[in-house]
C-alpha cells in the first residue's frame, strides 16, 4: 500500500526546480516578514481578541493585491488570490497568543497584560510560535503574488482565530469559510517547535497529532468549619482521591502501547485554611491517538469521578463537561509523499525529515474533517548548537506554551517561507482533479 502511494506521488510530481523559490526572492522579503513577527511578538492577543493582530494581517495581504474579507467566524480574515483556472489550496495560521508571562530576556519580549474571559488580568505571551507562522504566510503571500506566473489557480490564505481554545476552526467553518469564498481542494498549514533545528522540516504522513478533549469537574460537597469535619462533606478529600485514582486509566486501564495521557491541569476550591469549601474543581486535558481509545478513557473518567463521589457520600453527583474538543489531524499519506520532492529541492535532502505523530492537539483536523485533504508538518525552531547540546546532555529545550520558548528567529523564519512556497507552487501546478486523486478513502484508525 504505501509503495502504491509513493508511485501515486511521484507520478503526480512535476518539475521540482520549478516549485523551490531561490535565495533571492526570499531574501527580498525577509527584512519585512521579520519586522512583522517583532511587531506581532510584542504585541500579542488572546484568543478570540485577535483584533489589531488580524487588522494587521489583512491590511499586509490587501495592499499585496489579495481580496481580503474580515471578521470571519470573530476576528478571523480570508484572502483570496484568482490567478485562472486550477486548484484553490489554503493556506492557514493562526492569531492567537497565550495567557503566559514571557522570560526570554528578548529586546522584544512580551510585557503584555489583558483582561481574560473571566474577566482576571493575565499576562500574554506568543508561546507558541503564531508569530512567526503569521509572519511566514505573509512573506509567502507576497512571493506568490509577485511571480503568479509560477503558478495557476486560487490561493486562499486563512487567518484563524482561536486555536488555543479549539473554537477558531469551527466558529469560521461555521459561519460559511467553504460555502462564501472558494471550497479548498488542499489545506496547508505548518508548526514550528523545537524538536528538530531550525533550518529543518518535519514531515508526518497519516495521524499528526492526537484527539484533545478538555475535561471541567465540580465536585460537590457539604461545607463547614475545619475543626469539625465530621459535620461536612470534604470535597477537596474526594478531588484529591479522585486524581490519584484517574491516573490509573493509562496505566491499569488502557491495553499497554496504546496512547493515552490524563492530565489534571488545576484543581480549584476553597477560601481559607479553616473552611471546608462546598466544591471542588478539576482541569483536565485528555490526549488520545485511537477512537476507541478516546471513548475508553472518557467512559473511565466518568466512571471513576461518580464512584468516587458516591463513596464520599457527597450529597450530589459530579458535573462532567467536556468543553473543548478536537479530533487528531490526519495527513493524506499520498499528499504529503507528493509534497516531500519539492521540499526536498527547496531545503535539501538532509533538511527534510521523517518525524512521529506527537501528543499535542490543534483544530486543523475540523478543516480536514469537512472532506479536505491536508498537509499539516513540522517547521524546525530550535537553535542548532543548543538543540545538539540538549541532545548530547538528555535533556528538552522549552517547549511550545513555555515561557521561554523563542524560535531561532532568522533561520526557522527562513525556512518557512522556503517551505511554504514550494508546497504552494507544487499544488498550485497542478489541476483539481489530479489533487483529488492524492485523497485516500480508508484511513487509519482515529
Amino acid at each position: 500500500m504505501k509503495r502504491a502511494l509513493l508511485m501515486l506521488a511521484l507520478l503526480a510530481v512535476p518539475a521540482l526546480a520549478q516549485t523551490a523559490p531561490n535565495a533571492a526572492e526570499v531574501n527580498a522579503i525577509l527584512a519585512d516578514a521579520r519586522t512583522l513577527y517583532v511587531d506581532l511578538h510584542e504585541h500579542p492577543e488572546l484568543s478570540s481578541h485577535e483584533t489589531q493582530t488580524a487588522a494587521k494581517l489583512a491590511t499586509r495581504l490587501r495592499g499585496l493585491g489579495y481580496e481580503v474579507t474580515e471578521h470571519v467566524g470573530g476576528t478571523g480574515i480570508v484572502a483570496v488570490l484568482k490567478n485562472g483556472a486550477g486548484p484553490t489550496v489554503m493556506l492557514r495560521t493562526e492569531l492567537d497568543a497565550l495567557p503566559v508571562e514571557e522570560k526570554t530576556g528578548l529586546p522584544y519580549a512580551s510585557k503584555v497584560h489583558a483582561k481574560n474571559d473571566a474577566g482576571l488580568d493575565v499576562p500574554v505571551m506568543h508561546a507558541c510560535g503564531h508569530d512567526l507562522h503569521m509572519a511566514s504566510l505573509f512573506a509567502t503571500a507576497e512571493i506568490m503574488a509577485r511571480n503568479k506566473q509560477s503558478w495557476h489557480g486560487t490561493l486562499m490564505l486563512i487567518g484563524q482565530p482561536a486555536e488555543e481554545t479549539i473554537g477558531g476552526a469551527k466558529g469560521m467553518i461555521d459561519d460559511g469559510l467553504l460555502t462564501r469564498f472558494p471550497r479548498p481542494d488542499v489545506a496547508v498549514a505548518l508548526h514550528v517547535d523545537n524538536r528538530i533545528p531550525a533550518g529543518k522540516i518535519g514531515i508526518t504522513p497519516g495521524i499528526y497529532d492526537t484527539n484533545s478533549d478538555s475535561i471541567r469537574i465540580t465536585i460537590y460537597g457539604k461545607g463547614g468549619h475545619g475543626s469539625m469535619p465530621h459535620t461536612a462533606v470534604d470535597p477537596i478529600v474526594t478531588a484529591a482521591r479522585t486524581i490519584l485514582s484517574l491516573q490509573t486509566i493509562s496505566s491499569r486501564e488502557v491495553k499497554p502501547g496504546e496512547m493515552a495521557v490524563v492530565t489534571v491541569g488545576y484543581i480549584r476550591s476553597g477560601t481559607k485554611n479553616n473552611i471546608i469549601p462546598d466544591d471542588a474543581e478539576l482541569g483536565l486535558t485528555v490526549r488520545t491517538f485511537k477512537a476507541d481509545i478516546r471513548k475508553q478513557v472518557l467512559a473511565a473518567i466518568t466512571r471513576i469521578t461518580r464512584a468516587e463521589a458516591a463513596a464520599a457520600n457527597t450529597p450530589r453527583e459530579p458535573r462532567i463537561e467536556n468543553y473543548e474538543s478536537t479530533d487528531a489531524v490526519y495527513n493524506e499519506p499520498a499528499l504529503a509523499e507528493r509534497l516531500r520532492g519539492p521540499l526536498v529541492a527547496a531545503l535539501g535532502k538532509d533538511n527534510v525529515v521523517d518525524l512521529e505523530a506527537q501528543t499535542a492537539s490543534e483544530d486543523f483536523s475540523y478543516f480536514v474533517k469537512q472532506g479536505i485533504p491536508g498537509f499539516y508538518f513540522t517547521l524546525g525552531g530550535a537553535e542548532p548548537e543548543k538543540f545538539a547540546q540538549a541532545k548530547a546532555a538528555g535533556t528538552n529545550l522549552p517547549s511550545n506554551h513555555s515561557s521561554l520558548f523563542a524560535p531561532d528567529l532568522e533561520p526557522s523564519l527562513r525556512t518557512g517561507i522556503a517551505a511554504e512556497v514550494a508546497v504552494l507552487r507544487n499544488l498550485l501546478s497542478a489541476s483539481a482533479s489530479e489533487l483529488r486523486k492524492l485523497s485516500s478513502s480508508a484511513r487509519e484508525p482515529r
